[in-house]
């Protein structure tokens, strides 16, 4: 499991050691030059905590081999799916040199609005906790223990610095998580103009939500 330091992540760390000790889950703490210290001192304190095994590693030297690239354009988004991309591939190399399973940290919110990377935070063998919005992420958070310094930390990817999941989405985990219930309930028919623009988001993101089209019948 990649443990951010963030809310998530530590979720999926508690289950994970509840359900089968922490001697036998491996967290991997995967730093770029923008990680916060404060998020790796949290990463490193909650992985003790628990007693699961726990490695630092940096991906700038990957991050700077694809930089070599031919026509190689470093902008903030293709630099974060970059990232996100490289982490799993990690995640995975170590499952599969340990026969390890790569458990997921994803939450119901992020997963409709597609707020993530495809083949990157999104590909997992597990995902614990898929039906849990956001907003019950907090909540279960302090039910299970978590810190309260992880709990309260402001929502990020870690992408760039100063990311922000909510400024970046362009509304509150609150108000998103609101107009998602209700559009469920509502047989996904949009009934103001937020749930509308939260709409959109989900149908543009569809397809991360879908495995690969079938052409065989096409041939």
């Amino acid at each position: 499991i990649g443990v951010s330091g963030g809310i998530d992540s530590a979720i999926s760390a508690v289950m994970c050691c509840r359900a089968i000790g922490g001697e036998k889950v491996h967290g991997f703490t995967l730093t770029t030059s923008v990680t916060r210290p404060e998020d790796i001192r949290d990463a490193s304190d909650l992985c003790r905590m628990l007693g699961m095994h726990h490695d630092i590693i940096s991906i700038e030297p990957v991050l700077s081999a694809y930089r070599q690239l031919p026509g190689y354009v470093d902008t903030p988004y293709l630099l974060g799916n970059l990232m996100a991309r490289t982490r799993m591939v990690i995640l995975y190399y170590h499952a599969n040199r340990d026969g390890f399973l790569v458990c997921g940290t994803s939450n119901r919110t992020e997963y409709l609005l597609g707020y993530c990377t495809k083949f990157g935070d999104s590909a997992a063998d597990i995902q614990p906790f898929l039906h849990l919005y956001k907003t019950d992420i907090f909540e279960y958070a302090r039910e299970i223990g978590i810190p309260e310094n992880i709990v309260k930390k402001i929502p990020s990817a870690g992408l760039w610095a100063g990311q922000s999941d909510e400024a970046e989405i362009g509304f509150s985990y609150s108000v998103i998580d609101t107009a998602l219930r209700s559009l469920e309930k509502n047989r996904w028919k949009s009934e103001n103009e937020v749930e509308e623009k939260i709409l959109s988001l989900v149908m543009k993101n569809s397809h991360k939500r879908l495995p690969p089209p079938n052409l065989m019948g096409t041939c």
